[in-house]
């Protein structure tokens, strides 16, 4: 491989109207993605090194000064450096205040009996909650960014709704995904208890109900259950069909039947040369044990 190619890292998936694609990062020559559409075949080996992608702000990146070298089974793929740089001016970390884009507030269905809160651009026009794996949202209300995020603290004080929700939790709620009918039942229940608070800001106007499912977009309909895991290291390949992606996860089908899940934040930072055709993966696959068998299971 020449240095060139080798300068180009995974930079992980990225969302956006079209759907997913994975990202391509160098130093010179900017960004490039990869659509992955569910049917495409993947088959590439990551290099010897995985290294922190940098910061990217305002649709640019600055890549890492140092070149830091990260761990292989870190879900971040900055270097602590980087990582502050980032915080340094995020909305995430409170530390953008002055930003005059007008911001949703939304709740976002991933766990049965747990939606949470949130905000997000409003020019962003839902990529967030692909980003972050939700099955399904609704906006409850959009204004200034400051009163979006008195929205989103009231009701954490006052209904108890997390901002966060455990990543492991979203990842087994998807397969099988919970119907529709019962996402669109606790939204909207959520959302009258959100609308008969008096502590909402004046400046945030509450938008109409109209749930949004993730299903078609995350083809959820082609995960199967006993997914294997891929563990990312040095020197490994990893091959098979997209069948499905959700937020930054990977579904791939190989070719000895099983479904492997690939985590994208653990593909950033790393050199992926593409295998030969019909490679096999070499990367070590964990299985989930099955499941606890039920009293019913003994007759």
């Amino acid at each position: 491989m020449r240095a060139e190619q080798e300068d180009w890292r995974c930079g992980g998936v990225r969302w956006g109207a079209a759907g997913p694609a994975l990202v391509w990062l160098h130093p010179a020559h900017g960004e490039r993605s990869t659509p992955l559409p569910a049917g495409r075949p993947v088959a590439f080996t990551t290099g010897a090194a995985r290294r922190c992608v940098g910061v990217r702000r305002g649709g640019r990146r600055t890549p890492c000064p140092v070149g830091a070298e990260l761990a292989a089974a870190a879900v971040s793929a900055q270097c602590a450096e980087c990582a502050r740089l980032d915080r340094s001016h995020s909305v995430a970390a409170d530390t953008a205040v002055d930003d005059p884009r007008p911001y949703d507030v939304y709740l976002a269905w991933s766990v049965p009996g747990a939606v949470k809160v949130g905000i997000t651009a409003a020019e962003r026009e839902g990529v967030r909650l692909l980003e972050q794996a939700a099955l399904s949202y609704a906006l409850l209300g959009r204004g200034p960014l400051m009163a979006a995020r008195r929205a989103e603290a009231v009701l954490g004080a006052a209904l108890s709704v997390p901002d966060r929700i455990p990543y492991a939790a979203k990842r087994a709620a998807r397969c099988p995904a919970p119907a529709q009918e019962l996402r669109t039942a606790e939204l909207a229940g959520l959302y009258a208890q959100a609308c008969a608070l008096a502590a909402l800001p004046e400046s945030l106007t509450v938008l109409p109900f109209a749930p949004v499912h993730h299903d078609a977009a995350f083809h959820l309909d082609r995960l199967r259950d006993g997914c294997g895991t891929v563990v990312v290291a040095p020197g490994r390949t990893i091959a098979g069909t997209v069948a499905a992606v959700a937020g930054p996860d990977l579904y791939l089908d190989a070719a000895d039947g099983r479904q492997l899940l690939v985590d994208a934040r653990q593909l950033a930072g790393w050199a992926l040369a593409a295998a030969a055709p019909g490679a096999e993966t070499t990367a070590e696959v964990l299985i989930p044990p099955p499941a606890a068998a039920g009293p019913e299971a003994l007759f």
